[in-house]
């Protein structure tokens, strides 16, 4: 009779076992960690090539008091040449303008 008892208890501290073992896994399957968000960096086109920089990676220069992002200092020298030559060609005068 004895060992008909210790076989019972045996079995059921074992059903016992596997029930709170199976609970444990499926908590474990339905929350896993969620992964973490990607960061999202404001991106910047260099206005000579079309290239889309970030801050972090831009050479930044500065015009009438705006920020401009370019991809590289051959960018930003273009740029500036440009503007140069702009704003020589706007700054002569014809003699028709001065009529």
């Amino acid at each position: 009779m004895r060992l008909i008892q210790l076989l019972s208890w045996i079995i059921l501290i074992y059903i016992g076992y596997r029930i709170v073992k199976g609970f444990l896994a499926s908590r474990q399957k339905e929350a896993p960690p969620a992964p973490p968000e990607p960061r999202q960096e404001e991106t910047f086109q260099d206005p000579v090539c079309g290239v889309y920089v970030t801050e972090d990676d831009a050479v930044i220069g500065r015009h009438e008091g705006k920020r401009i992002h370019f991809c590289s200092m051959a960018c930003l020298e273009k740029y500036r040449a440009s503007l140069e030559h702009t704003s020589t060609t706007h700054n002569q005068t014809t003699p028709e303008e001065h009529k």
